[in-house]
């Protein structure tokens, strides 16, 4: 009996052990407002959505199958990048395998939001492959809920692991025919049913989430703040609503009624400007800048303890590098498209009434340079990039940040010097102004 007892208790520290890998991540609530705390301490996301798709391939192309050798050069070139301007967490959607997720951290430092897209594509039902997904069919929650609790228990004890988030503006897919993107719906959208049924999947599957980890906060991500008052009445189980948000340099009052209605913190999924001007029809690095400048001194600013909504958490900025399949998908991979497929009056330097202004394929704040014989490719960094260096050495949550020291720090950020800078760098053949 007690060799069986002394078992028991080996077992149980075990399983302790194994529960409590990879770091702790929470929510915390003060007058100040919400922050997320990782191991103890106050941790504001900086962060970046990012890929790895060489010219000439596809959502198709798979970094994760290739051999170790060839993903620990590719991360090398990528991560240092990140890590030199002060990037501290990377959206990467489901596929990568938890080996690289605690790779990515012990290396860099960089921790790794992972990203279910619930279906926002579609789904194999009955063996069939199914372009939309109709979130009242029994059959997409049991695969739904499957999947999500599969991916928990794979991923739980991941370090570098620093919060699951499901779905990718899910709200736009029941509008938008195809995986491309259009032009936002208006807010004014209605209590669907089909909205109703899929804000319920959500909280379902944030449940069995928590379920088997309890250890890392969940979140949702929706197109802007489309259906709040559905998310309020079918999600009130999430930890984070997180949003994909383009409205130009200023995100309006988007803190402050998530504040009020929802009573949650927000993290942007994505935000960002494109690196084309479709009026004067060629690349416009300053513009971009001035975008992604302007919104990271509002997330900063509504961080707790500024004075503002304090349910800031952060946000993943659209994106690292440009993604050249983005216009057409599966046409002209090898062909850098200037078509803009969507309108957005937010982002006025190159809108014109009528007209589409959202060049999807030049999101990145790097270029893409032509991929090597061994299938690499370098990043050719943009203004952005190197603004982007100067915004994140701020810390809203250090000692006595206020608005007016936050307003000093950004003031500082020149983004003439940075222009000026980076056509320095331009070599003389190529004859490119920013």
């Amino acid at each position: 009996m007690k060799n069986l007892e002394i078992a028991l208790i080996f077992i149980l520290l075990a399983v302790t052990a194994c529960t409590q890998s990879g770091a702790d991540v929470s929510i915390s609530r003060e007058n100040s407002g919400m922050k997320l705390i990782v191991d103890g301490e106050p941790f504001i996301i900086n962060g970046m959505n990012w890929d790895y798709y060489p010219i000439g391939t596809n959502y198709s192309y798979n970094l994760w199958e290739k051999q170790d050798e060839f993903i620990k050069t590719a991360l090398e070139s990528e991560m240092s990048l990140l890590k030199e301007i002060g990037v501290n967490a990377v959206r990467i959607y489901t596929g990568i395998p938890a080996k690289w997720i605690s790779y990515i951290y012990e290396e860099y430092g960089i921790y790794t939001m992972l990203n279910h897209s619930f279906g926002r594509y579609g789904l194999t039902l009955d063996d069939k492959w199914v372009d939309n997904t109709d979130y009242a069919d029994p059959r997409v929650k049991e695969t739904l809920i499957s999947e999500v609790t599969e991916l928990a228990m794979k991923y739980r004890n991941t370090d570098g692991l620093l919060l699951y988030l499901l779905g990718n503006e899910n709200n736009y897919g029941l509008f938008w025919e195809g995986a491309e993107t259009e032009d936002i719906p208006g807010e004014d959208v209605g209590t669907d049913e089909k909205a109703t049924a899929m804000y319920r999947l959500f909280n379902e599957a944030v449940l069995a989430i928590k379920r088997i980890d309890n250890s890392r906060p969940v979140a949702i991500c929706n197109g802007d703040l489309a259906y709040l008052e559905i998310i309020k009445n079918e999600c009130p189980d999430i930890d984070i609503l997180g949003t994909n948000i383009y409205r130009g340099v200023s995100f309006g009052d988007a803190f402050q009624r998530v504040r009020e209605f929802l009573d949650k913190p927000v993290m942007f999924t994505e935000f960002g400007a494109d690196a084309y001007n479709v009026i004067l029809n060629k690349e416009d690095q300053e513009s971009q800048a001035y975008y992604i400048l302007g919104n990271w001194k509002e997330i900063y600013a509504n961080a707790a303890g500024m004075g503002k909504a304090g349910n800031s958490l952060g946000g993943f900025t659209f994106q690292f590098s440009d993604g050249w399949w983005k216009y057409g998908q599966d046409k002209n991979l090898g062909v850098h498209d200037t078509n803009a497929s969507w309108a957005n009056g937010g982002y006025d330097r190159d809108y014109q009434q009528g007209s589409n202004n959202m060049n999807e394929e030049w999101f990145g704040i790097c270029a893409k340079d032509e991929t090597d014989p061994d299938g690499h490719y370098l990043l050719l960094p943009r203004a952005a990039y190197y603004v982007l260096k100067e915004v994140h050495k701020y810390d809203p949550y250090g000692y006595g940040k206020t608005l007016e020291e936050l307003e000093d720090h950004f003031s500082r950020i020149q983004l003439d010097e940075i222009i000026n800078r980076v056509n320095d760098n331009v070599s003389n053949d190529q004859g490119q102004e920013l």
